[in-house]
């Protein structure tokens, strides 16, 4: 059986190749620096932060800053002292407790006070075998992993309405408390119901959330990044 090979030759126009792979020359900014500032001044022009202490309202532009929803502000709910006690705890060396992984890899180590612990057990081998024993998600059964370093942490739940139930479960239980929660789980299933119940949760937790439906990993990154360091 004879085969025919193709053999590839040059174009007999020399333009016709390189007016077929013309480049569009795009304008747009390059500087990494100007976009940031231009975005926290978009944010600042855009958001009414009037309501927000200093230290919550750079907390809120940097989750405006992950989302792109400029109305974000008017779901944010607080404690008094959330920020300030949170900062304190990673200036003191505090583990961070992440829901997902997500977040965890979305924190700037760089802002980390005192190269702080990023935590996240959702991946950890017992896992499985203990939400199947506890009768409830992976995410929920990770937060068991915490105990022994809670006290005094930072937990961030960007994810899991679960997680941040079962944390709630847990402090009720006698678990050690941290010292500041950010509660931003996403969804339709139990996400607003598990933020209302950190915010109304009796042992006053410190606590920053979203409230309703929307949330995410990246906003609970943005809140962390923000609350490891005033710089922007």
């Amino acid at each position: 059986m004879s085969r025919t090979t193709a053999v590839l030759r040059p174009s007999a126009n020399p333009t016709e190749s390189s007016e077929k792979n013309t480049v569009t020359s795009y304008d747009y900014e390059k500087d990494g620096a100007e976009i940031y500032r231009r975005s926290f001044a978009t944010i600042r022009a855009e958001t009414d932060l009037a309501a927000l202490p200093a230290d919550v309202s750079r907390v809120a532009v940097r989750m405006i800053h992950a989302c792109g929803m400029v109305d974000l502000v008017r779901d944010l709910a607080h404690s008094p002292g959330v920020v300030a006690r949170a900062r304190e705890a990673l200036h003191a060396g505090a583990p961070i407790f992440c829901d997902v992984q997500m977040v965890a890899s979305g924190v700037t180590r760089k802002r980390l006070p005192a190269d702080n612990d990023v935590l996240c057990t959702l991946g950890d081998p017992a896992v499985p075998a203990l939400a199947a024993k506890l009768g409830t998600t992976r995410s929920a059964a990770a937060m068991e992993l915490w105990r022994d370093r809670l006290e005094g942490s930072v937990v961030a739940v960007g994810n899991a309405p679960t997680a941040l139930f079962r944390l709630l479960e847990m402090i009720d239980e006698g678990a050690p408390r941290p010292a500041a929660v950010i509660g931003v789980p996403v969804g339709f299933i139990g996400a607003a119901e598990s933020k209302d119940a950190l915010a109304a949760h009796p042992s006053g937790l410190e606590h920053l959330v979203v409230r309703g439906r929307r949330g995410g990993s990246a906003m609970a990154a943005a809140a962390l990044n923000a609350i490891a360091s005033e710089d922007e």
